[in-house]
Parts: structure tokens; C-alpha cells; sequence
């Protein structure tokens, strides 16, 4: 008698549900690209598809391109920026103090306190 804890109807290593026979895979077709580091990356895409001028090599993270002797730099990183420099780039400096006035204009509202 089992304690509950089978996992019924599977079992490791049990065939895809859906044989090989019902259906016809895709044509495709390998695209190369190499990076700067001289990898090559070999990536099979279906057979209509547009392949894509870049790619990320997997081994180094660098972009690479398919012309093997003019593969792609590296790309500039864009710097940190804080909350405040996303706020900074959205609002003018008057837009911001009349906001922060209107804010706190509401908590003093909420405290009782008179404006």
C-alpha cells in the first residue's frame, strides 16, 4: 500500500505526450554569428524567418553579427541613474515646487494644521 505521496500516471523518463509521428517539425536553417572575442555562435532558426542582424553571444555576452570579419562593438552601457534624475527629466523645476506645495498642502489638511 502506498503512503500517498506517487505521482500517478508518469513516470521519469516516459515519452512526450505527443508522438513524433503526428505531426512534421518545421523547416530550418543554421544563421552564424560571430562576436569580437571570435566565438561562434550557430543558431537554428525556421526556414522563412527573418534572421536578426545581432545576437547575444552566450559564452562572453557580447553582441554578435554575421559578417565574421566585421563582427559588432561592444555597446555603450547606459549610466545609473536614481529616481530622482527619471523625475528631473519628466518635470521642470516649477512643476516640481508646485506639485511638492500641492502635496504638502494636503498633508497639513490631513493633520489639521492650517495651511
Amino acid at each position: 500500500m502506498s503512503n500517498g505521496n506517487v505521482i500517478r500516471g508518469t513516470r521519469v523518463g516516459s515519452a512526450p505526450g505527443r508522438p513524433t509521428e503526428r505531426y512534421e517539425p518545421a523547416p530550418c536553417r543554421p544563421v552564424t554569428y560571430w562576436c569580437r572575442n571570435d566565438h561562434r555562435v550557430e543558431i537554428r532558426m525556421a526556414a522563412d524567418a527573418t534572421p536578426p542582424d545581432v545576437w547575444d553571444c552566450p559564452r562572453c555576452g557580447l553582441p554578435a553579427g554575421r559578417d565574421a570579419g566585421n563582427p559588432p562593438g561592444r555597446t555603450r552601457a547606459e549610466p545609473y541613474k536614481t529616481h530622482l534624475a527619471y523625475v528631473k527629466e519628466r518635470r521642470t523645476e516649477e512643476e516640481g515646487e508646485a506639485i511638492l506645495a500641492e502635496a504638502l498642502a494636503a498633508l497639513r489638511r490631513r493633520r489639521g494644521r492650517p495651511e
